[in-house]
């Protein structure tokens, strides 16, 4: 099954969010990455992400023969039209609007 972004705006937009006073887990993180989102799109959908302080992300196999980074190339190539920024880097989050 394909899905496909009815956002007819093929922009790709970049949300830097910094949270201010408090340590963020991943889990924190991916609700705000959320909730900006949904300030964008009424279904976002997170197609890969990556974890700054572990260097954890996913997915976590190989896709394509690329000099960028799996979950990248993964994100870029699903149509992934929108990446939020987490505490500069702390947490990123590849998201495609539909």
């Amino acid at each position: 099954m394909q899905i496909f972004s009815e956002n007819s705006d093929s922009s790709v937009e970049y949300i830097h969010h910094v949270v201010e006073g408090e340590t963020v887990d991943f889990i924190q993180a991916k609700d705000i990455a959320k909730e900006l989102a949904l300030k964008k799109c009424n279904s976002p959908m997170i197609l890969s992400w990556k974890n700054g302080i572990t260097g954890e992300f996913y997915p976590t196999f190989e896709c394509g023969k690329t000099k960028k980074p799996a979950w990248i190339h993964y994100a870029e190539a699903r149509g992934a039209n929108l990446t939020i920024d987490i505490n500069n880097g702390q947490y990123i989050f590849m998201i495609l609007k539909i």
